[in-house]
Formats: structure tokens, sequence, C-alpha cells
């Protein structure tokens, strides 16, 4: 890390919210290191709860517009600049933002690369075990952990995904579903060398996760349709002039 002092500071900076969370759970009569990164994980869903909104609304919007996408990749099928241009019209149309859902995972890749310097560094004294490992900066000694993430994920995945992928004809289900398989045994296979702590914050940022979505009742498409409406209602009213004019309003075709 001397090399590189930004990552540095951000090493320390984590390092120093550890400790100031560690404290808080002794003022509380729990000193715990793993409760003080399991506040950690719960505070940074928090933070990021207004993304994670913006990204179930996308996968939402996405279920509901998949009969829409599927004909036009068989209409396109041979013109994928013509399949591009139809795609961006059906999402502006139903007001759909296909790149929001990887708002919060690319926010969280720092966060955990930050951690992961941070814990391996940290000099834990006291209070650092939990339950079958001795510290936190050590790997899992029996696995328990990197496989409970990969369960956890997998879930909350499949939970995620609901009625996307009931069409099995549809082959972004197909890879929709791979993806529900394969990325819980990767993140799995990687955390046997993850620190426990990172292995700690991170099933507690994806069960948090799990209990922020439940967003309200799943849009239709004419909902997602009247919404955009609404959108360019409010785009086509003119303000009154400085002249005293009136305002005028022009109500979209039907």
């Amino acid at each position: 890390l001397g090399r590189r002092p930004h990552l540095s500071t951000l090493v320390n900076f984590m390092s120093g919210f550890i400790h100031l969370l560690y404290e808080f759970t002794a003022t509380i009569g729990f000193p715990s290191y793993a409760l003080a990164i399991i506040f950690l994980g719960i505070i940074v869903r928090v933070l990021l709860l207004p993304l994670t909104i913006i990204q179930m609304k996308s996968m939402l919007g996405m279920q509901e517009i998949q009969p829409e996408l599927q004909e036009l990749q068989k209409r396109y099928a041979t013109n994928r600049e013509k399949l591009s241009e139809e795609m961006m019209k059906l999402y502006q149309e139903y007001n759909v933002k296909p790149a929001a859902g990887c708002l919060p995972i690319l926010i969280q890749m720092p966060i955990l690369y930050v951690l992961f310097y941070a814990l391996r560094a940290y000099n834990f004294n006291e209070h650092a075990s939990f339950f079958w490992i001795d510290s936190l900066n050590n790997n899992d000694p029996l696995f328990i952990l990197p496989i409970v993430l990969a369960l956890v994920m997998f879930f909350q995945q499949k939970l995620a995904m609901g009625s996307t992928m009931s069409d099995p004809t549809n082959p972004a289900n197909m890879s929709m579903k791979m993806m529900v398989y394969i990325m819980p045994v990767m993140m799995g296979f990687m955390a046997l060398n993850f620190p426990s702590g990172l292995c700690i914050y991170w099933i507690t940022t994806i069960a948090a996760q799990k209990r922020g979505q439940n967003p309200s009742k799943k849009k239709s498409k004419q909902q997602l349709k009247n919404e955009h409406k609404q959108k360019k209602r409010d785009a086509k009213y003119n303000a009154p002039s400085k002249e005293g004019s009136t305002a005028t309003y022009h109500p979209p075709k039907k």
C-alpha cells in the first residue's frame, strides 16, 4: 500500500471506522469486532438504499417489457444496428434504464476492495473471534462462511429474478438463469481466500438488501407507459411569458 497513497488513505479510514463501531459495541455491552462489521454492512446498505430502489425499479421494468424485447430480437435478428435502435426506443417508451441495475454492485466493489486490505492489516487485540474463527482477518478454516455467502447470494438472486425466468425459450432468460447459478459459485470460491470479516460483511449486506427488496406492487406495462406519458405532459407544458400570456398545454396523442 506504500506505493498507493490513495488506497492507503481509504484503508486507514475504513480501519478507523471499524474501530469506532467496535467502541460502540463495547458501549452497549457487547464488545465484538464481528458485531461491528455487521453494523458496517447495515450502514452501507442503508446508504445504498436509494440506488437499490432504482435497481429494483429497473429490474421490474425489464421484466415487464420482456415480450416486446423478444419480438424485437426476432424481427431484427439479422440487423444488430436496427435492433439496438429499436431497443433504445422501447426503453424510452417505458422509461426503463437497464444500466441502473448495476449501480449498487459498482459502488460495492471498491468498498469490498478497501475492506479486504483493511481487515488483512488490522491489528485485532481482543474480541476478534467469531464462533469457530480465531480472528476475523484470517480465512474461515471450515469454509462455512464462503458456503453461506454462496447460498445467500443464490437465493437472493433467485428471488430477485422472480418470474423473469419462467420462459425457458427466451435466450435472455437462459443467460440470467446461468448467472444465478454461476455467480454464487464463483463468489463462494473467491471467498475461500477472503478474511472472515469480509465474508461476514458481504453476507450482511446481501441479507439486508433482501429485507429492502420488497418494492411496491409490480408495475404493469400500462403503468410504466402512463408514468412516461405524464413526464411528456409535463415537458409539453409552456409556462406563461413575462408579458402575461396564458399557459398552453398540449395533450399527448392517444
